[in-house]
């Protein structure tokens, strides 16, 4: 779970983010820049009748590339850093494709697999997956040679060797990885759903924008915000649970 000091941080800096907004809310008082006050409210009437629907496209689909991103990624790294001969071959193809900016892939995807969900989904995997596959193999190859020889010595299966000490040292940095992809993920998701849907925060916002409806548009933007910090704070959360031993 989230420590005390966590929680106090969290809730330090979104005053801080309110108080500032609110301070050039009100010097401008201009409708481009609403008040906290009317943008939260106006999330109260909207959510059920407008926000809900895209809510669940982007949180249905960032969900969905971070599963498999870790389904994919985790086994692909453990196989690069426990076995040299695998990560001679992989390491090349992943160091060459992984600098590469994913956003200027998206013409590419939208055109091998249209506009639909699976451009959106893939997206988000290659965003996520590269670090995943990179923090795993890493995690791997620092463990030191005398741990698995001392559970070796010990009779132990390739299973035991996997459950007992891969597994363990690599969870939190697996979960780092996926943290410090989060926040470009959600970015990547919010310009893919301005293409060829009619549901997901993205759509929402670049929609109120045009129609010149800040209100809406300023609510879109908090709750796909507050989305990615709940994601970002669920990690943390099952962290403490699956890695209670650090």
């Amino acid at each position: 779970m989230l420590s005390k000091e966590k929680w106090q941080g969290a809730l330090y800096s979104f005053i801080v983010v309110i108080v500032l907004w609110w301070a050039v809310a009100g010097i401008l008082t201009l409708p481009i820049v609403p008040s906290p006050y009317k943008v939260f409210i106006n999330i109260m009437e909207i959510f059920k009748s407008k926000v809900e629907i895209h809510v669940m496209y982007s949180l249905g689909r960032i969900l969905a590339g971070i599963a498999i991103s870790i389904l994919v990624g985790v086994p692909l790294g453990f196989l690069m850093g426990y076995f040299n001969k695998a990560d001679k071959i992989l390491s090349p193809l992943i160091y060459f494709t992984y600098p590469v900016p994913k956003l200027a892939l998206l013409p590419v995807v939208m055109l091998l697999f249209g506009l639909g969900e699976a451009s959106k989904l893939l997206m988000i995997i290659l965003i996520i997956v590269f670090q995943i596959i990179i923090s795993s193999r890493d995690a791997v190859k620092s463990i030191p040679e005398e741990t698995f020889r001392s559970l070796q010595s010990l009779g132990a299966s390739k299973l035991q060797t996997f459950t007992e000490i891969i597994l363990p040292a690599s969870l939190p940095e697996v979960l780092t990885a996926t943290r410090l992809a989060l926040g470009t993920a959600v970015s990547i998701l919010f310009f893919t759903e301005t293409f060829g849907t009619e549901y997901g925060m993205g759509y929402f916002i670049m929609d109120s924008w045009m129609r010149v409806n800040y209100l809406d548009m300023y609510a879109g933007i908090v709750i796909l915000s507050f989305m990615g910090f709940c994601i970002f704070t669920a990690i943390d959360i099952a962290e403490g649970y699956v890695c209670s031993w650090r």
